[in-house]
């Protein structure tokens, strides 16, 4: 008799898939989830039985928003992944990013009080990045909403520039190119869905410590592509730059 579909059984599909390579049908697990909650159990639930915790949270994270008005997403990210030259998976896409880190531990009384405008004082160093987009899911990106959620926001890798001390900037201003293999550079200029990428923190912040955990200093987060997903080939190279922030060269 089949195992009805239930947010339990999918963490251990989904645990199973990334140690295993083999991709789930999203036509099989449509029914195991109803609710970003129950989405966000999967992804903790599969973060905790792949060793991803340091303490009572994982130390790396996705988060964004299409506006400052919400709603926004976050999930934990693989800390094999960062800066690693392993593809598990092939890669649907990359983005273009700022990744953003905490100077100071973050209480869930903290998280609760900070106003956005106010969440770079929390901030001791930014850095270029580059999420690597793949998924667990057969479907791939064309999977449901909730299943892309629960496989972690289809998360393959982020690698991650040399840091920088965190100041304020004028985001609206600034511009972000990329250039994937042969392809023509692309440029954007302030190109952010939030214009500030530490807009986000407050609600970043109030998820992680949404059962009582402190957030450590040191946990980083990236905050949202200024180019959007990008196709690219086996073989090709990554390159990146922000101008007056960094620059980023890899192999994908």
């Amino acid at each position: 008799m089949p195992v009805r579909p239930d947010p339990q059984t999918l963490i251990t599909a989904l645990t199973q898939a990334r140690l295993s390579g083999q991709p789930l049908r999203a036509a099989d697990w449509a029914a195991a989830i109803h609710s970003e909650a129950e989405a966000y159990a999967v992804q903790d639930g599969v973060a905790a039985a792949l060793g991803w915790l340091e303490g009572p949270l994982v130390r790396h994270w996705k988060s964004g928003g299409a506006t400052r008005s919400g709603p926004f997403s976050h999930a934990p990210v693989d800390p094999a992944g960062i800066n690693s030259a392993a593809r598990p998976w092939p890669l649907l896409g990359v983005e273009a990013e700022v990744a953003l880190r905490l100077g100071r531990d973050v209480s869930p009384e903290a998280a609760r009080a900070m106003a956005p405008e106010a969440a770079g004082h929390w901030l001791d160093a930014m850095a270029v990045a580059v999420e690597l987009v793949a998924s667990r899911w057969a479907e791939g990106l064309a999977a449901p909403a909730l299943l892309r959620m629960a496989d972690h926001q289809s998360h393959a890798g982020l690698l991650l520039g040399p840091w920088r001390p965190y100041a304020a900037r004028n985001w609206s201003t600034q511009t972000c190119q990329i250039q994937i293999g042969s392809q023509p550079p692309v440029m954007h200029t302030g190109s952010h869905s939030l214009n500030d990428p530490a807009w986000l923190l407050p609600a970043w912040l109030k998820h992680l410590t949404r059962h009582g955990a402190t957030v450590a200093a040191g946990t980083v987060v990236t905050t949202g592509s200024w180019v959007g997903c990008l196709p690219v080939q086996p073989g090709d190279r990554v390159s990146v730059d922000f101008a007056g922030l960094g620059h980023l060269t890899a192999p994908l």
